[in-house]
């Protein structure tokens, strides 16, 4: 048995790029653990993935080529059918010992113990370890068939089929080749460098000098990760040398990393004319189309100059420079030409042509949603107090920059170029800030719109769209969101709980429900949706990082005004923290689990009934602390009306050590009941408290 350093190649056509990664990652991860499963590697073994354009490769070092051999212990049956009463075996075990291959002669190694309830004979034996080198083509087909590749293809005259074309395979046990077929190739040691950099086809010596041999003779450096340093290295430093700054680049970055095995950066630059465009219009066009880094200035003004990443590096890269400016030109070109002939018309005039896109078959056009967004903007506006004219015109423009020939070539600027055409046409600040605000939050983490105007009209958009969808069935099913109803209903909540709106859910949902004509929603809404919602928040609080519990205390009040969560959590662990906590939701666990067993609602207590010491003590502290409470949660102070209700601990265990709640006498009992109720009535007004007992 030996060890040495495994690598594992395959050399295809470019791969995509915005898979790379994940496809080198997942590779390398497969191929170590079904070695390890095999017992020919150790599971923390040094392990390199290596992923560019045209190769996925991983070195896997101390890999055994002989996995030891191992005993393996297998149930052969039942002592009772096996054996006689003096051991001598019965046909049943003679037959399955012949069958296995087991002498005669080992039973009397076989050990019986229980089995369940019966005895059974199990028998070890020592079975020889995997051989590497009749395992590891097999290996490497699982770990290609695990990679996340959605479609494959296939090429030539065979039959195998990957994501791109494969046209060479190393699997090198240190220096030797280690025989084997994947994917219609047989293993060798050659492979290629860089298309054009390389001397050629490449002899790797030993598994240990495959990385070296890359970089030193196929001018590829192999690793991902040290590829996308080494590029982010250079742009930093050119970007400094130029005195600027590149803004947010790092999708960009993972995208070229992808796309080069020899990085080298250039500067480039386009008329100065050009920056009277929107520069949103310009960034996108150079980093979306032809892979170019932006230069910004230090008020983060677009400059007239880029970075390009090559996969060149010649001596005089003069060529590569003016060849990457003169691609760039026509496509800066056609963006001026787009916002010179949208200026042109007003987006006011543009709304009708709204009618002729549709927005679903069963929820209509885009205009008719505009409409109905139109007067949910205005509500909402109206239940903030703002300025409802100001949000009715902001919903009424929203979508008009649909229709414009710049969102047209460019869908990601909706939204954007409506506030600059807004803007063109003498619209007010506010109107044009809430047409391009009113898609935001976009993602996770995005910023929220701003002002009251901008809130209501973000509000309005994701609320109708919610409803529509929900209202015709469209809700989403496990990771399947094709109208992004999830991302919809985290926007809304993060803008009521993040900005804060002091604003209804279920009201904000019925608003919108009346929006739409009663044939169009087959489906009930309110209950699903909120439902949903909650589902939501509870996600969006864990990944905050607030306890389980306390998320499950507070949301089981079902609560609408969602702006009060944060501050409803932030008491709950206040109240955690208290010595009085856990005694406190223990008893009013076992008071909520008492009232569901009762078949009356309970009333209100009535003093003259009481008649322990306890109840009393326990009604008469109630009875005082309520104003005090009451005038907390109206003033939205809920960790201070928790506090309060701490002090209520000794009379509450008072309580239930001396007094029968389940008294014999009906309106005694009765009366009981309706003093726990109103106990917790004023412990759950902030959380469901039961929900913090373990």
């Amino acid at each position: 048995m030996s060890n040495a350093t495994l690598l594992v190649e395959l050399l295809t056509e470019e791969l995509p790029p915005k898979a790379l990664p994940r496809l080198g990652d997942t590779f390398a991860r497969c191929i170590l653990e079904e070695l390890v499963a095999r017992g020919l590697a150790d599971a923390n073994a040094a392990c390199r993935p290596f992923a560019s354009p045209r190769r996925l490769a991983v070195t896997i070092a101390g890999v055994r080529d002989t996995a030891a051999a191992r005993e393996v212990t297998e149930k052969l049956m039942p002592v009772a059918v096996a054996l006689e009463a003096d051991g001598t075996p019965k046909a049943p075990l003679l037959k399955k010992l012949e069958a296995k291959g087991i002498d005669v002669a080992e039973i009397a190694k076989f050990e019986r113990r229980m089995d369940g309830k019966a005895e059974a004979l199990f028998y070890t034996s020592l079975v020889p370890g995997a051989s590497l080198d009749a395992v590891l083509a097999e290996v490497v087909g699982v770990a290609v068939k695990a990679l996340p590749i959605p479609k494959v293809m296939r090429w030539g005259a065979g039959e195998a089929q990957f994501v791109r074309p494969v046209h060479k395979l190393i699997l090198m046990h240190g220096d030797r080749v280690v025989p084997g077929r994947v994917l219609d190739l047989d293993a060798g040691n050659v492979t290629m460098g860089h298309r054009f950099m390389s001397r050629g086809e490449l002899a790797v010596a030993n598994a240990d000098a495959y990385e070296a041999t890359l970089l030193a003779e196929g001018k590829v450096i192999p690793n991902f990760d040290e590829r996308r340093a080494n590029i982010d290295a250079q742009l930093t430093a050119e970007a400094a040398a130029q005195n600027a700054s590149l803004d947010d680049y790092a999708d960009l970055l993972d995208e070229v990393a992808a796309l080069v095995e020899h990085p080298t950066v250039y500067v480039g630059e386009f008329e100065a004319d050009f920056l009277a465009v929107p520069q949103e219009c310009l960034i996108l066009t150079m980093r979306a189309n032809q892979k170019y880094f932006p230069l910004f200035d230090a008020q983060g003004k677009l400059l007239n100059r880029f970075l390009i990443v090559s996969n060149m590096h010649p001596q005089d890269p003069s060529n590569i420079i003016t060849g990457n400016q003169r691609v760039v030109r026509p496509r800066l070109a056609d963006a001026q030409f787009f916002f010179e002939t949208d200026r042109k018309q007003p987006l006011a005039a543009r709304i009708e042509r709204l009618a002729n896109v549709v927005y679903h078959n069963k929820l209509g056009s885009v205009l008719n949603r505009v409409e109905r967004l139109e007067a949910l903007a205005g509500k909402i506006a109206a239940r903030l107090g703002a300025d409802e004219a100001a949000a009715r015109r902001a919903a009424r423009l929203a979508k008009a920059d649909l229709v414009t020939d710049m969102v047209g070539e460019f869908p990601e600027l909706q939204g954007v170029m409506g506030r600059y055409y807004a803007l063109n046409d003498g619209e007010g600040s506010v109107v044009a800030d809430a047409i391009e605000a009113h898609y935001r939050p976009r993602f996770a983490g995005d910023a929220l719109p701003q002002g009251n105007v901008a809130a209501a009209v973000a509000l309005a958009d994701k609320l109708d769209a919610l409803v529509g969808f929900f209202g015709i069935g469209q809700v989403p099913t496990g990771d399947k969101d094709p109208f992004g109803l999830r991302r919809a209903a985290l926007g809304v909540l993060r803008i009521l709980m993040e900005t804060p709106l002091p604003l209804d859910l279920s009201a904000l949902v019925a608003d919108a429900v009346h929006g739409f004509a009663a044939a169009q929603l087959s489906e009930p809404v309110p209950e699903a949706l909120l439902g949903f919602m909650q589902d939501r928040l509870r996600h969006l609080l864990r990944e905050a990082g607030h306890a389980a519990e306390e998320i499950d205390a507070v949301l089981a009040l079902n609560p609408m005004r969602i702006d009060r969560v944060p501050a409803r959590l932030a008491a709950v662990a206040a109240f955690r923290a208290l010595p009085e906590a856990e005694a406190l939701a223990a008893a009013n666990k076992r008071i909520v689990n008492i009232l569901k067993k009762t078949d009356v609602a309970p009333g209100e207590p009535d003093v003259t009934l009481l008649q322990e010491p306890a109840e009393k003590a326990l009604f008469e502290q109630l009875n005082q602390i309520s104003p005090q409470v009451t005038a907390c949660f109206d003033n939205e102070d809920d960790a201070e009306a928790l506090r309060v209700l701490a002090g209520l601990r000794a009379a509450v265990d008072r309580f239930f050590e001396d007094v029968m709640v389940m008294a014999d006498e009906p309106l005694i009992r009765a009366n009981r009941l309706a003093l726990l109720a109103a106990l917790a009535r004023h412990m759950n007004r902030v959380a469901d408290l039961s929900r913090l007992s373990v």
